[in-house]
C-alpha cells in the first residue's frame, strides 16, 4: 500500500501555537522538565551500567530532563526574536512544527552526547556509536513526548470552553438566493451624515468611539471610510441581514466574507481577502459564533 502524504494539509498556514510564544515559553519548558523527570525516574527507559555513573541516578535524570528543557527554551526564545523581526506573527504550518520539532530534537541528542564525559566514567563516550544513541534516543522518546503532549493540550484546552472551527469552509451566497436588497440606507443622528452602503462590499465594521469605521473591498482594493453612528446604532440598522455577527465589543464582521478562522477555545481570529487584518472573536462570542456559521452554512450550502 502506497504510503500518502497530504501536502496541502501540511502546509497550511495556521496560527502560531501559543505553547512557543514568549508569554507561555516558560510554562511549556516546566511542564517538558517535571514529565521528562518524571518519565526517567519512574521507567528507566535507557538501561546504563551503573558502575559507570559519576553521580547519583537521580541527578542524571534530572540533568538529562534540565538539558531539553533549557534548549526548548532557547531554541524557541531565538526562533521568536526572528519572527517578531520579520512580523511573521500569522506564518507558521504542520511542516514548519515538524520541522522545528526535528531540529530541536537533533540538537538535544547532541547535547545529551556532549554531556556524557559529565555523567560515565566510559573510554568511548566520544565515539560515533554513542552519538548515534543519543540522538536516536532522543528522537524516539521526543516524538513519543510531543504527540503525548499535544494529547495532553488538546483535552485540556477542550474542556475550557466551546469546540474548535475545526474544518470552517467560507460561505458563499448565491445571486438568486439574495432575497433582500444590497444597498442599504443608514440614518445617523445628524441627517446630513446619512449615506448609502453597499452591503455585499462590506468586509466587517469597527468601533471607534461615537463613530464607525468601514472596511470595504471594491472592485479588488480595500477602502476605509468613517461614519458618524455608534456601532450599537449600525448595527440595529441592518438587523434583516442574518450575515452580519457582532463578533467583539468593538467589530462586527460579514460572515460571507470570511476566508479563514484560526485559534482554539480563548478565542478566534478572522482573516480577510486582501487584507492583512485579523479580527478577534472573543472567548464569550465563540459559542454564538459557531451557530451563526452552522446555521448560515445550513441555509446557503443545502
Amino acid at each position: 500500500m502506497p504510503l500518502y502524504i497530504n501536502n496541502e494539509h501540511l502546509q497550511k498556514e495556521i496560527e502560531y501555537p501559543s505553547r512557543y510564544q514568549s508569554a507561555n515559553l516558560f510554562k511549556s519548558v516546566v511542564v517538558v522538565f517535571v514529565t521528562l523527570l518524571l518519565f526517567l525516574l519512574l521507567f528507566t527507559p535507557f538501561g546504563v551500567y551503573e558502575p559507570e555513573h559519576k553521580m547519583n541516578y537521580f541527578f542524571i535524570c534530572a540533568l538529562h530532563a534540565f538539558s531539553p528543557a533549557l534548549l526548548l527554551f532557547i531554541y524557541f526564545s531565538v526562533l521568536n526574536h526572528f519572527r517578531k523581526k520579520k512580523k511573521q506573527f500569522y506564518n507558521w504550518s504542520l511542516l514548519k512544527e515538524y520541522l522545528n520539532i526535528g531540529a530541536f530534537l537533533i540538537l538535544a541528542g547532541l547535547a545529551s552526547f556532549l554531556m556524557r564525559d559529565l555523567i560515565y566514567n566510559n573510554a568511548n563516550n566520544w565515539s560515533l556509536r554513542y552519538l548515534w544513541e543519543e540522538i536516536r534516543n532522543c528522537f524516539i522518546a521526543g516524538i513519543f513526548f510531543y504527540f503525548f503532549l499535544r494529547v495532553v493540550s488538546f483535552y485540556f484546552q477542550s474542556h475550557q470552553g466551546s469546540p474548535f472551527v475545526v474544518q470552517f469552509q467560507p460561505l458563499k451566497i448565491q445571486a438568486d438566493q439574495k432575497v433582500i436588497p444590497s444597498i442599504l440606507f443608514i440614518n445617523t443622528q445628524v441627517k446630513q451624515d446619512d449615506f448609502s452602503l453597499n452591503i455585499d462590499d462590506l468586509l466587517f465594521v469597527k468601533a471607534d468611539g461615537n463613530y464607525i469605521e468601514l472596511t470595504k473591498l471594491i472592485n479588488g482594493k480595500i477602502e476605509t471610510e468613517l461614519k458618524r453612528i455608534s456601532l450599537t446604532q449600525f448595527e440595529t440598522q441592518i438587523s434583516a441581514y442574518p450575515h452580519f455577527f457582532r463578533s467583539h465589543r468593538t467589530y462586527l464582521v460579514n460572515m460571507f466574507k470570511v476566508e479563514k478562522v484560526t485559534g482554539n477555545s480563548q478565542g478566534y481570529l478572522l482573516s480577510f481577502t486582501d487584507t492583512s487584518e485579523k479580527i478577534p472573536v472573543s472567548r464569550k462570542q465563540i459559542d454564538n459564533f459557531n451557530s451563526c456559521y452552522q446555521e448560515l452554512r445550513q441555509q446557503y450550502t443545502a
